[in-house]
Formats: structure tokens, sequence, C-alpha cells
């Protein structure tokens, strides 16, 4: 088979990094630094947690009225609140840090990657026992994790005989996925209450300094913002595509990517990028770097633009696009592209506010 072309907005891309940090010194722009933090908070973290939860309550409403008044109709609105709140969540997913990784707050929200199939066995299993216990948010909140989030509540809504959901009133089945809803609401609220908390995590954020709990100095916490981006980026890759798709000619397993019962697989793989697109631009991170180094920037913008234009373009039908050449050359493109960002952000940017190379975000040193 012949190989396909290069997609146009890629193929631009997809060329060697710039050269930056020159001699290895770094030219952090320490000053600006607070600005940044304070931006990245009030102007990315806090309104993506409001939006988050306001979806989440919009989806626990959406799912109520179908239960009350199951129809085509209504199950539509539920099936489109939930990939409205996938969507939201997916923005603001990439901040995974704080709030979000006490009482396994993450986990309850998206139990992902599931290699062992656990969530659906349980999901499946709560479906068959009728147990009146798992139809109120509280209850749900006392069973595994697996159970807690947005993939158990796909499963509701687009898994085997999700058709009863259109004619049985008030029928286990969708008390159940109500309840689901109603504890990823319940999660949200937290969390987006957490990031407003006067005297909590923002404010120091905020005030890096000798002694903050968080940040030593302004160093440490642009590295702190750089390290949510690139763990973004590799879940990503890793999680999110690599899951399922590793290359043409390599083994696929359409039934491992994420939301793939829903059709959202690339329209959250789009959202996570726009997440990370977001914090790196609305927080200023540019403004930290040297002048002369700051062409490094706009690479990496260019390129997450890149790859939000190509990903919606996938097939929403897995099965289907990891058998289409041009969605494979897409997914080709995207897994290329997710390197490429990985190393513009690690060796480009990082190299630019002083990280030395094959420094780890995993255990900072």
């Amino acid at each position: 088979m012949a190989r396909l072309p290069l997609l146009p907005a890629l193929a631009l891309v997809l060329m060697p990094l710039t050269a930056v940090a020159q001699g290895g010194a770094s030219k952090l722009q320490e000053a600006a630094v607070p600005a940044v933090m304070a931006k990245s908070i009030d102007e990315v973290i806090r309104p993506g947690y409001r939006k988050f939860h306001e979806s989440a309550t919009a989806l626990t409403g959406m799912m109520k009225a179908l239960c009350a008044a199951p129809s085509a109709d209504t199950l539509a609105k539920a099936r489109a609140g939930f990939a409205d709140s996938v969507s939201a969540w997916s923005r603001i997913e990439i901040v995974r840090v704080g709030p979000a990784l006490e009482e396994n707050r993450f986990e309850r929200i998206l139990f992902f990657p599931d290699r062992k199939g656990l969530g659906l066995k349980q999901v499946q299993a709560a479906i068959a026992g009728q147990d009146e216990k798992d139809t109120t948010p509280d209850g749900i909140a006392g069973k595994s994790v697996a159970v807690q989030g947005f993939t158990a509540l796909e499963y509701v809504l687009y898994g085997s005989h999700a058709e009863v959901l259109e004619s049985e009133k008030n029928g286990f089945r969708c008390r159940f996925g109500a309840a689901i809803a109603g504890n990823i609401d319940a999660v949200a609220a937290t969390l987006s209450a957490d990031w407003e908390k006067k005297g909590g995590i923002a404010d120091q954020w905020k005030t890096p300094g000798p002694d903050n709990e968080q940040f030593r100095d302004g160093r440490e916490a642009i590295q702190a913002l750089l390290g949510i981006l690139v763990h973004g980026v590799e879940t990503v890759r890793d999680q999110r595509l690599e899951a399922f798709y590793k290359g043409k000619d390599k083994p696929v397993r359409p039934k491992s990517a994420i939301y793939w019962r829903a059709g959202l697989t690339f329209p959250s793989i789009t959202a996570n990028l726009a997440g990370i697109e977001t914090l790196f631009v609305q927080s200023g991170m540019e403004q930290v770097l040297d002048p002369a180094d700051r062409a490094i920037a706009g690479e990496i913008v260019s390129l997450l633009k890149s790859l939000q234009a190509t990903a919606p373009t996938v097939d929403a039908d897995i099965a289907k696009a990891v058998a289409e050449p041009k969605d494979q050359e897409k997914m080709d493109l995207l897994l290329r592209g997710t390197r490429d960002l990985l190393t513009k952000l690690n060796d480009g940017y990082g190299g630019a506010i002083g990280l030395a190379a094959g420094f780890s975000f995993a255990d900072g040193d």
C-alpha cells in the first residue's frame, strides 16, 4: 500500500526543534512567575472546574428527567449531557494534582485505563443485582471507584440493553445511572470548592516562596505547570491513543479506547489537547522565557492547534477507524505529533528554563 501524504496542518509543524537555551544556561524570567501562576488559577483551573461542575449538575438533571419520562428524546438529551460533561472534564483532567489526588477523586470520576475489565464486570453485576442502595449518590460513593464515574455511566447509556432507557419509567438501570451522575456532580463540587477556598491550594500556588508548602521559589512553580502539560500529553499518547492503536501493521484493540461506546474517543482527546493549550496560553507561560527563547512557545501552540484540527476528523467508530487507511494516517500523525510535542515541552521549553536533559517530572530530580 502506498504511503499516504502527511496532512498539511501537521506536516508543517513536525519539523526540527528550535534551538533554545544555548549553552544550557537558564534564563528563566522569575519575576514573571507570580502573574503566570495567578492566571493559571484564575483564568484556567478555577473556571475549568466550575464548568465541569456545572455540566455534571446539568447531566444529573437530564438523567433524572430520563428516568421520570423515558423516550427517545429524553435519552438523546441525556446522552448529549453526557458528551458535554465528558468534554468539560477532559479539558480540566490534565490538572491531576492537589485536590484531584485526594480521596481517590480522580479515579472516582474516571477509572481508566481498566486493563482487566473490572469496571465493566462490576457495572454489569450492579445492573443485574438491582440493589436499591445503588440508586443514590451516597450509595454509589461507597462502592468501588470502578463504578462511580464516566466509564460506568457510559455503559449505562450505551452498553448492552441500553434501549430499555427509552421505555422503562424509573427503571433500575436509569436510576443507577442517575446516581452515578450525582456522584460525579458531588466530586466535581468538592474539587471546585477546594480550588476556590481562601488560604487553600490556590493561594499557595500564587505565592511561591521559602515558607510555601507547595513551591519554594518561582522555578519550582513553573516546573509544576510544565509537569502538568507534559503528563497531559503523555496521557494522550500512552493511555488514549496507544491504548488501542500503536501504528499501522500493529495489533489494534478498538474496545480498549476510552468512550468507544459513546463515540467520544476523539472528541475527548481533542478536549484534552484544548485543555493543554488553554493552560499554556492563558496562563502566559511564554512570559517566563527569555525573549530570545520564545520561538519555542509558538511552535508548541502551532503543534497543539494542528493536533486539535486532526483529532476530530478521525471516524468516531473506532473499529472502523483502525481499519481505514485514511484514519490510520491521521492516528499515525497524532502519535508522531504528541511525541514531537513532548520533545518541544521537555527539551525546548524545559531547556529554556534550565531543566537538565533527562529531568523527570515523576520524581522531581
